[in-house]
């Protein structure tokens, strides 16, 4: 059966002046079909428009009335007529499919390891591939001729687009390989003052044993080596001569400094971001001299991917300089972890620390850690050697 578009209505009227009440209905005009009246009975098919009138008949003629509305798709849309909302969401909701559909929302990038993905994306960005270009503007075909010549590492690029999505695959160069320099004379040299603790020679000729004591700047293995009628060859040494030294090295502080403590006070800033465009949503700014923020990100999602459009909140907490003073233990715990943070960073990771003696000097204001190390490592370092 066909939907009606107009709204229809079944009423069936019983009651002493029912009589009465079809000549009222019949003088104000109202158009009733399929009419069928029997004794007390009459029904018949009319518009809900009329609807209101029909039952004020209905009380003046003390006319019991009973109603049942066919569907139809204008009964569809009166029942939904208090659902605005609804409504509106559903017409949004189109018209962001439509225009989604074309327009940039999300671009992916394959096949690059050496080349981040923010380096592509500001080149693309400069040839207007963003979210939020319309996909008749893009020459997808001139794009990828350009980005090869605009990011260095590049061999090759595609590009096509599914939809909305735009998918960039990229093929890079490969690296030549690093030339080693075998070729050039040098001999080694100690590179500090240290003992000796093992040597590994795989060209030269050794000049120090295990034990020994070497300067800083002596020679430890030698890339000159004298031959037969009283010629000398050059050659490239190498090996790795290993040694134990010293080395020492203070850290400091004051008792008492100003630090960056929370006040308490918080702001909170939210910005609608609709593609590269954001419009605020929160009144004020950050008038805070001195504060920490943290940002966070929610963005809207349709069928797994994440779209343009969402939420930036900005958590603002004002800090104050306050004037903190230390205890020994306190600073001298404080002092430890730049310590720790020196042997983690600044050392070799095939230097070995055989001991590390701690000495604390206080003074009226500050603090300092002299720290001296027994390492073991390499101390071998090359150096050309210059023929004239």
């Amino acid at each position: 059966m066909s939907l009606k578009i107009r709204g229809l209505v079944r009423i069936n009227a019983q009651g002493k002046k029912l009589y009465k009440f079809i000549n009222l209905m019949h003088e104000s005009r109202i158009e009733c079909r399929e009419q069928y009246c029997r004794g007390e009975v009459f029904r018949g098919d009319v518009f809900r428009k009329d609807m209101k009138k029909i039952r004020s008949l209905a009380e003046e003629c003390a006319v019991e009335l009973k109603t049942a509305e066919y569907d139809s798709i204008s009964a569809r849309l009166h029942r939904f007529r208090n659902r605005a909302g609804l409504i509106i969401g559903l017409v949004l909701a189109a018209a962001a499919v439509l225009y989604f559909s074309r327009t940039v929302v999300t671009i992916e990038i394959e096949g690059n390891t050496s080349i981040s993905d923010e380096v592509i994306r500001a080149a693309l960005a400069e040839l207007d591939v963003k979210a939020g270009t319309p996909l008749y503007r893009l020459d997808l075909r001139d794009c990828q001729n350009r980005l090869k010549t605009m990011v260095d590492g590049i061999a090759w690029a595609g590009m096509r687009h599914t939809g909305s999505r735009i998918v960039v695959q990229i093929r890079e160069a490969v690296p030549k390989p690093d030339m080693a320099l075998e070729r050039v004379p040098c001999n080694i040299v100690a590179s500090r003052d240290a003992v000796i603790s093992s040597v590994l020679v795989q060209c030269g000729e050794l000049k120090h044993i295990v034990g020994d004591y070497v300067p800083k700047g002596t020679l430890l293995i030698s890339g000159v080596s004298d031959g037969g009628n009283g010629k000398s060859f050059i050659y490239h040494a190498m090996g790795d001569i290993r040694g134990t030294y010293e080395e020492n090295i203070s850290f400091s502080a004051p008792f008492v400094s100003k630090e960056l403590l929370p006040t308490g006070k918080r702001k909170k800033l939210r910005k609608l971001r609709l593609f590269s465009l954001d419009i605020p949503l929160s009144f004020g700014h950050n008038d805070y001299e001195h504060s920490s923020s943290q940002k966070s990100r929610k963005s809207l999602e349709l069928f797994g991917k994440e779209l343009p459009l969402g939420i930036d909140k900005t958590d603002i907490t004002e800090l104050s300089p306050t004037e903190y003073s230390f205890t020994e233990e306190e600073l001298s715990q404080r002092l430890m972890e730049r310590v720790y943070l020196y042997e983690n960073n600044f050392l070799d990771k095939d230097t070995r620390i055989l001991s590390r003696e701690i000495t604390p000097v206080k003074t009226d204001d500050t603090l300092t850690l002299n720290v001296k190390y027994q390492l073991e490592g390499s101390i071998s370092v090359s150096k050309d050697i210059y023929i004239k």
